[in-house]
């Protein structure tokens, strides 16, 4: 049946959970509805971790109670009550029953997303505005006016330039301490003794809806990947917000020196658990730097562990943000180190007899979790030595990790992690041999490799993965800045021993080894 007299229809997605939103801007009750919609296409197109898939619909679920609490006109397209494919599918058949005047969207996080639904309503022959996402502290518009004539993109001055704009962390025109960034201090390892007493983060157990959700996706999405069995995650503000003022009094304090640290069996350390929260919209990034702030401001934190923390957020996401809608669709495409080889089958299973790996794989499939450095320097490190194919790595990333967005994960994989642009994002690959796991973890402990040895039956199949990289892209990074003294370091070694890395490496990815 045709419903007559909507003036907006105001899609809201499983990310813009966000109470502030741009898409509710003028909204009138009397003549606006609200459209949200579960489809199965959203946990599919990769392979989503079942805890991704139930934060999505738990916090989703319970944003629309909010709004009908409010007395707010909500079509909710339930995924257990309706069999829509797509996104796509379930606008264009909501727009053919409700026939409004216009459609009003917040851009999407996806640029999938934003062009399937963007193509439904014009194919239904409607008016349509997207509006800002003012979730983010800057936007892409003022990125690109920031960026008119400067050669490199780099962070440092994108972020110099936030900070100036937001006065966090400045005394006067200088930055607070007299540096901008107090990255050198926050890389310390942990002692033998691993990183001592901490508080469990704040956790939040199911309720009613969140165990509803959790019993269709174990049911609906049995064969997907991942474990629901640790689901704690805020799904709601109010909780998002305890979960700050947790970590605020608990790791922030911390977090500065430790941010780079690994422990096995430690899947949290001094890490806020923000990230999901920020990403889906249910705490705003300015209410988060600013606690951050004033932690420091009140003595309750180091500046060194504030300007860290801080930079991940306002320098960091903001960064990427802009950068994706910046370069996309191209990006997906971008193979600059020409990397064809598989995604190896134990990152869906985490069996392998390299404990690094080994750990983090398991703990993304237990909890949907790793801390940056599990995700940069393990898991992607490993890739972007082995050769893995960008997109099989970018698939596998977005579908694990409960916080993935593609807007966040697709730069930091593709441009940080995998170096899959050409050096657009990030002046160098981030490449290190066992070494780097060995001095920044204690999974070297008991492991069967030697992260010293490139050769051998113990060799550390990242530090042959190293020198065989360094080998195969010699020509490209000879003269490079950053790189070019590795390369040489590889030159002064035997061509016996070059060939024999060559050979290792090569056992190594046919698995005989």
């Amino acid at each position: 049946m045709t419903l007559h007299g909507v003036r907006h229809l105001v899609v809201i997605l499983g990310d813009q959970l966000d109470r502030d939103s741009a898409a509710l801007d003028d909204f009138d009750p009397t003549r606006d509805r609200i459209w949200m919609a579960e489809v199965a296409e959203e946990s599919s197109h990769v392979p989503s971790h079942k805890a991704r898939i139930a934060l999505f619909l738990s916090a989703m679920r319970h944003f629309a109670d909010d709004l009908r609490t409010r007395g707010w006109p909500l079509d909710y397209l339930a995924l257990d009550k309706h069999g829509f494919p797509s996104l796509a599918a379930a606008l264009s058949d909501s727009l053919a029953r409700l026939q409004p005047e216009q459609v009003i969207l917040v851009r999407p996080g996806d640029y999938r997303v934003q062009a399937a639904l963007i193509d439904a309503v014009q194919v239904a022959g409607l008016d349509w505005e997207e509006r800002p996402d003012r979730h983010f502290i800057s936007s892409p518009a003022a990125f690109a006016d920031w960026a008119t004539d400067r050669r490199e993109l780099r962070l440092e001055y994108w972020y110099r330039h936030l900070r100036r704009k937001t006065r966090l962390l400045m005394e006067g025109d200088q930055p607070a301490g007299g540096r901008w960034n107090f990255d050198a201090d926050n890389r310390q390892a942990f002692s033998k003794n691993g990183p001592g007493p901490l508080p469990a983060p704040r956790a939040f157990p199911p309720d009613p809806t969140t165990q509803e959700v959790l019993d269709l996706v174990a049911q609906r999405f049995a064969d997907h990947p991942g474990s629901l069995a640790h689901f704690d995650w805020p799904v709601t503000p109010a909780q998002a917000r305890e979960a700050l003022d947790d970590f605020i009094e608990h790791r922030l304090p911390g977090f500065g020196a430790h941010q780079d640290a690994i422990w096995a069996g430690e899947p949290w350390l001094y890490h806020s658990r923000l990230s999901a929260a920020l990403n889906l919209k249910l705490i705003d990034p300015m209410t988060v730097c600013q606690a951050a702030e004033a932690a420091w401001r009140e003595g309750r934190a180091p500046l060194a562990a504030a300007e860290g923390f801080i930079r991940q957020i306002l320098g960091w996401r903001e960064y990427v943000h802009a950068l994706y809608w910046r370069w996309m669709p191209d990006w997906l495409d971008w193979n600059a180190l020409d990397a064809h080889a598989p995604l190896p089958e134990f990152f869906w299973t985490g069996e392998t007899e390299m404990a690094c790996l080994r750990d983090a794989v398991t703990q993304t499939l237990e909890y949907g979790y790793a801390h940056h450095i599990q995700r940069l320097m393990v898991t992607g490190l490993y890739a972007l030595l082995l050769g893995v194919e960008p997109r099989q790595i970018h698939a596998w990333y977005l579908a694990v990790y409960v916080d993935a967005v593609e807007w966040v994960e697709l730069p930091n994989v593709l441009g940080m992690s995998q170096h899959a642009d050409g050096g657009r994002m990030a002046s160098k690959p981030y490449i290190a041999s066992g070494k780097y796991i060995q001095r920044m973890s204690n999974h070297c402990v008991g492991c069967r490799y030697r992260p010293d040895q490139a050769i051998g039956t113990q060799a550390c199949p990242f530090t042959t993965l190293y020198w065989d990289f360094l080998d195969r892209h010699a020509d490209r990074f000879a003269s490079h800045p950053r790189l070019g003294q590795q390369v040489r370091n590889l030159e002064r070694m035997s061509p016996a021993k070059r060939e024999e890395i060559r050979a290792t490496a090569a056992r190594h990815r046919s698995g005989t080894c």
